[in-house]
């Protein structure tokens, strides 16, 4: 009989930003560090491109990093689960940031811990609100003036925005349809699929 797994939902709040862009996910506490990184790449809609770390409390984590000879830089996330992490620190947020250039800071609550059936798909996506910053905008400021330039169309930088943001583009939207498929189809690639027979 196999045991139940442990899971816990997530809050995850892009700070600085206005309107809210918010993500609620659930993932297995035995996930490891580099792959809670993937799914909140996914959940949030960023290219996973740029530099990340997981920051909880003092302790960080991170890519690994081959030129990191005095151990000063953070932890290989590879080598540590979240639950793992959790138990270091007895933190019940943390902080995740993204693109060290542009400044992406994102806090990340702890809701609720949970037991699923063994089995189950226990990395998925519940809600999302907002839809994700374009890369390279200039973190939560340049952001900010991006959609003061949409939203008018007499600002001089209007087009331009028009052009990075799309005709359509809202920035308090529902968009978890978006948000779930791109957290489904990572998990999927993670599915060891089955050896053909010999």
């Amino acid at each position: 009989m196999t045991a139940d797994q442990k899971i816990v939902r997530l809050k995850i709040v892009l700070d600085d930003v206005e309107p809210t862009v918010e993500r609620w996910i659930i993932v297995p506490l035995k996930i490891r560090l580099d792959r809670l990184h993937e799914v909140l790449q996914a959940a949030m809609g960023w290219t996973n491109s740029h530099l990340w770390e997981i920051r909880i409390r003092d302790l960080g984590w991170g890519p690994a990093d081959p030129d990191n000879l005095f151990g000063d830089g953070p932890f290989d996330a590879r080598k540590t689960t979240f639950q793992q992490a959790l138990a270091q620190t007895g933190a019940k947020r943390f902080t995740y940031l993204y693109d060290f250039g542009d400044g992406w800071s994102h806090t990340v609550k702890l809701d609720r811990f949970e037991t699923l059936p063994a089995g189950i798909d226990a990395t998925f996506l519940v809600y999302a609100k907002g839809p994700c910053p374009p890369g390279d905008c200039g973190g939560p400021f340049g952001y900010a003036e991006l959609l003061d330039a949409y939203g008018d169309p007499a600002h001089e930088g209007h087009h331009a925005a028009l052009e990075i943001l799309g005709p359509r583009f809202n920035p308090a939207a529902d968009t978890t349809t978006d948000r779930y498929d791109a957290v489904h189809r990572l998990v999927g690639r993670w599915i060891r699929k089955p050896r053909k027979p010999r």
